[in-house]
């Protein structure tokens, strides 16, 4: 049995997981990660508190 000699060109799909959509999002969560950081240690308080969804005691 023979290998093939040549590689199929496959290109990424458009939708669904590929490398460009995992990369994207894994930027956005970086920038995400930071906001998050900068709001709690200019206010003082977590981002939900600082958003009103909880209580702060």
């Amino acid at each position: 049995m023979t290998e093939p000699v040549q590689t199929p060109q496959a290109i990424d799909p458009k939708f669904g997981f590929n490398s460009y959509a995992e990369r994207l999002n894994g930027r956005a969560a970086m920038i995400g990660f930071v906001i998050a950081i900068v709001i709690e240690f200019s206010t003082g308080q977590g981002v939900l508190a600082w958003l009103g969804l909880i209580g702060v005691s």
